[in-house]
């Protein structure tokens, strides 16, 4: 008796999901029956009986094809557990430049709205998954389509016509009409080896527009600094020299005052610069490689950080800028935003390049906002084709790890 059950369940699980099939599958071409049809109604006779019947063929196509071809991913991903990504290029953030313009991941805009529009209307356009959907909705009513309606119809031929044949054609196929859409959707909804070289393209066109807009930002943040800090300080520098060159004969003790004073400003702009240059490219970095310029970091840290590392660590200038100032990231998110007493960072070499993880025992939960400095993290290690990795669980510890490809030097 459970044999019988568990055969008739199967009967009805397989006949409903035929019927989803076949409705699935033979929906573009009902839209071109109802086309020819009327066309046919109006008649030869009407000069746009060809026109309207043409029109409807390619509207009704073009509307149907990606929900036709999601809703097949759908199906086969909940039957079977086979996922089958969509590949469809996504669109690239829209940004402004420093010049005003928007940049959309294909060309230069005005308007952030005119940006958005020509962004959309290009992707898709140039889409390669158009041409793979396309010829996925030509394929699919006679591959799954036609095996999947095999049930309903047989089903329908002995309702109507009282054929025990035809029923019992329905319940034996049942359980295995719908089984073609499996290999013909695997086969024909992948993405192509066109399709990944489009989305990597697209890939790398978003991360220079990143790495325009991060270059735009630093310049703007060097000059203020320069503004702001070592050239104020030198234009004061330059007032006190000369008010004191002009009370030297005059009133000696003042204009020792004023050189001391500009003495002691001179040191601090000379300190200010340090730090500006530290900050673009740290001199340990380039002097003694990661290691020391990571040591160093960590001595300047108000909580004990470990360093350790594994194999030499001697990269392409870049990635060790990349990973240093990732690293230092990292560890400033530890001591303002995390409340950790304890923080360790070990770098490593492999066949693949160089990783930094670093690690903290703060309260966890580390969340990637769009506009945080984790974002900004990925963006800069996705510009070299690295990973980050990030596992936070609310409580802690915190744990990321960067990997970077490149060679060593």
């Amino acid at each position: 008796m459970g044999r019988a059950w568990a055969w008739a369940a199967g009967v009805g699980v397989g006949f409903v999901r035929a019927c989803a099939v076949a409705g699935l599958a033979l929906a573009v071409p009902a839209v071109w029956a109802g086309a020819v049809a009327l066309g046919v109604h109006w008649g030869p006779a009407n000069p746009w009986s060809w026109l309207l019947p043409v029109v409807l063929v390619v509207a009704g196509t073009l509307a149907l094809c990606r929900p036709v071809c999601a809703g097949v991913r759908l199906l086969v991903a909940r039957w079977t557990g086979i996922v089958l990504p969509p590949g469809y290029r996504q669109a690239p953030p829209v940004v402004q430049l420093s010049t005003g313009f928007w940049w959309n991941g294909f060309g230069y805009e005005r308007t952030r709205r005119d940006a958005l529009m020509d962004q959309r209307l290009r992707i898709r356009r140039q889409d390669p998954a158009n041409r793979r959907d396309l010829r996925f909705v030509a394929v699919l009513p006679f591959t799954a389509g036609l095996p999947a309606a095999a049930p309903p119809v047989a089903l329908a031929v002995a309702v109507v016509d009282r054929s025990v044949l035809a029923g019992l054609l329905a319940v034996v196929c049942s359980p295995f009409a719908w089984r073609p859409v499996v290999p013909v959707a695997r086969r024909f909804l992948r993405p192509s080896t066109a399709m990944a070289l489009a989305e990597r393209v697209a890939e790398l066109t978003a991360q220079r527009a990143d790495a325009t807009v991060a270059q735009a930002a630093e310049i703007r943040r060097i000059e203020r600094d320069l503004h702001d800090g070592a050239q104020a300080r030198l234009v004061a520098l330059g007032l006190s020299l000369a008010t004191a060159q002009r009370l030297l004969d005059r009133d000696p003790e003042q204009a020792r005052s004023l050189i001391r004073d500009a003495q002691a400003g001179a040191t601090a702009s000379l300190a200010e610069l340090r730090e500006l240059v530290r900050g673009i490219s740290p001199p340990v970095l380039t002097e003694r490689g990661l290691l020391d310029a990571v040591r160093a970091l960590a001595l300047d840290l108000p909580l004990p950080v470990d360093v350790a590392a594994e194999g030499p660590l001697r990269a392409d200038a870049p990635v060790e800028s990349a990973v240093y100032f990732g690293v230092a990231e990292l560890l400033t998110n530890a001591v303002r935003h995390a409340g950790a007493t304890r923080a360790g960072v070990t770098l490593r070499q492999d066949e693949y390049g160089v990783s930094a993880e670093v690690v903290d025992d703060g309260r966890g939960g580390l969340v990637e906002r769009p506009d945080g400095g984790l974002a900004g993290l990925r963006r800069r290690v996705d510009a070299f084709g690295g990973t980050l990795t990030i596992v936070s669980p609310a409580g802690g510890p915190t744990r990321v790890r960067m990997a970077v490809p490149c060679a060593f030097s």
